[in-house]
């Protein structure tokens, strides 16, 4: 999310390094590292040159022609570019189908606006089928989910990130997931629809498991709101509420990404936050507003009238900014949250990138990982730091950010392959490109994986990335920036980034899947 259009994370040492790409822990695992294990690439891949994540000064003025390891790309549809967010689908013919949004800028001089539906039957020949042009799918930023156990496709009118309306558009997939079929397209909390009335805008979302309920992150409200999709013809709204800082000085406290337990009964929500200077935000007097909060929504999954939420836990930190969302995951059996911030402590912007070196953290975002067995009292127990987060590396990446501000080195959204039972996270970090990381030793994650695509040096229409005749050089690294899709059966991974369109990638050397390892429908993100 692009919360501001010109906005103006000591250590331990690596005391030994864990052999291989696999394993999922140690005996004697020794000190926590302070970045990720690196991966180690093969022979014939091209391999990053510098820093984990880097794409260097050279590199970029030579026009960057993309880093692989372990990852090949084996399919693409380029299209008319994407946007922030990619979903999945498989139907019950077996057939099996990516989605992933458009921007809204230029959308009346485009041949295909909206959401575009691509074939992934054949992975090596992804092929558009349908263009979703609705209200909402015009435009559905963040929003745009499936619930596979009612073969739903939904997303909000996220226009623009924050000016869309209180539109919400749902589609029915369980004929052919290739010619997704509209169910409704409405407006909710406008009291028309039988429910709460009340201000809602679109931008995030995310499904309870059951598809009952669809929760949405209103930004531009600071609020967040849940919308009951028992009859998928009429939605209507059911509760509103605002985090603790929704009000806070400055733009803190908002409301984002969020996930929802199995059992419907807890909400993962992120806190937004963003202080009014970046002094403040390094400034260790000055408390922080940025984090985690766990609700108890068991009103609203219940269909209890007039359902409210409690929030029953939370934490905080300095090291993150707009915080962007949530994954509830079990490893080895126990409860954790995967966290991702898609701004670090430098807010998107040289002049805090620097204040954030100065102060020794991470200028850029990151996702870290967060025990829940206390719900009361969450605590972050790893922080999936790359090179390019390390502060003592500024000096030697800070060069590649000339002239640049926004998102450059940050995570933005992870997927993993089994809510239930993960080991691996795979995460999308803007000009890092994709990242993929075994996760079996929640402590020490290690990267197995990246693929960093080629810059595109002509116009994408439908992508979200900054046009700018810098990028047209193929200056500019694509941002990647959606969800994935891990699938263990083909050894495949599929996402979308902004100039490059939709993307299947291969897992090679032998990396992965872990023998563990499993791939359900709908839990991954």
């Amino acid at each position: 999310m692009r919360l501001i259009q010109n906005a103006s994370i000591a250590s331990l040492s690596f005391a030994f390094m864990l052999a291989g790409c696999g394993g999922g822990g140690d005996d004697t695992p020794g000190p926590i590292p302070l970045t990720v294990q690196k991966a180690t690439c093969g022979a014939s891949d091209r391999a990053e040159n510098g820093l984990q994540g880097q794409v260097s000064v050279a590199e970029r003025a030579a026009g960057f022609k993309g880093f692989n390891c372990n990852l090949q790309l084996i399919g693409q549809s380029k299209g008319e570019g994407a946007s922030w967010q990619h979903a999945s689908f498989a139907d019950g013919a077996g057939r099996q189908c990516s989605y992933h949004d458009t921007h809204q800028v230029d959308q009346l001089a485009r041949l295909n606006p909206g959401v575009v539906a691509i074939d992934v039957t054949d992975k090596s020949r992804p092929t558009p089928t349908a263009y979703l042009a609705t209200k909402a799918m015009l435009d559905p930023w963040e929003s745009l989910k499936v619930n596979p156990r009612r073969q739903l496709l939904v997303g909000t009118n996220g226009t623009n990130s924050f000016s869309g309306g209180p539109e919400i558009d749902v589609y029915d997939l369980s004929g052919d997931c290739r010619y997704p079929q509209l169910l409704s397209s409405s407006s909710v909390g406008t009291g028309a629809d039988g429910g709460l009335v009340a201000g809602v805008k679109g931008h995030e979302g995310a499904f309870a498991d059951d598809g009952l309920t669809f929760y949405v992150g209103d930004p531009a409200n600071h609020q967040y709101f849940a919308v009951d999709l028992s009859s998928t013809t009429k939605p209507k709204l059911l509760s509103v509420w605002k985090p603790p800082f929704a009000d806070h000085p400055g733009n803190d406290g908002g409301a984002h990404g969020l996930s929802i337990s199995a059992d419907g009964n807890r909400l993962y929500a992120v806190s937004i936050g963003w202080p009014a200077t970046v002094e403040a935000n390094t400034d260790p007097t000055v408390a922080a507003t940025n984090g985690l909060m766990i609700y108890d929504t068991s009103e609203v999954q219940s269909r209890k009238a007039n359902p409210q939420v409690r929030l029953l836990g939370s934490t905080y930190f300095k090291d993150g900014t707009a915080a962007q969302h949530t994954i509830p995951v079990k490893i080895q059996g126990k409860p954790y949250i995967v966290f991702v911030d898609e701004a670090g402590t430098g807010q998107l912007n040289p002049r805090g990138w620097q204040l954030a070196c100065d102060a020794k953290t991470s200028p850029f975002g990151m996702a870290r990982i967060v025990d829940v067995s206390d719900e009361t009292k969450p605590t972050v127990i790893s922080k999936l730091k790359l090179e390019t987060n390390d502060p003592a590396n500024c000096s030697k990446f800070m060069p590649d950010l000339t002239g640049l501000a926004g998102f450059t080195y940050d995570t933005h959204y992870c997927s993993v392959d089994n809510k239930a039972n993960a080991t691996t996270l795979a995460c999308s970090n803007f000009e890092a490109g994709i990242r993929v990381y075994d996760i079996r030793d929640p402590q020490r994650p290690k990267e197995i994986a990246y693929f960093n695509p080629p810059a595109v040096v002509t116009a994408s229409p439908g992508s979200q990335h900054i046009r700018t005749a810098q990028a047209a050089t193929g200056n500019v690294p694509d941002h990647c920036s959606a969800q994935l899709t891990l699938d263990a059966a083909s050894g495949t991974l599929r996402t979308s980034c902004q100039d490059n369109g939709m993307l299947v990638l291969k897992f090679t050397n032998g990396v992965w899947p872990f023998p563990e390892t499993t791939t359900p429908q709908g839990q991954q993100n």
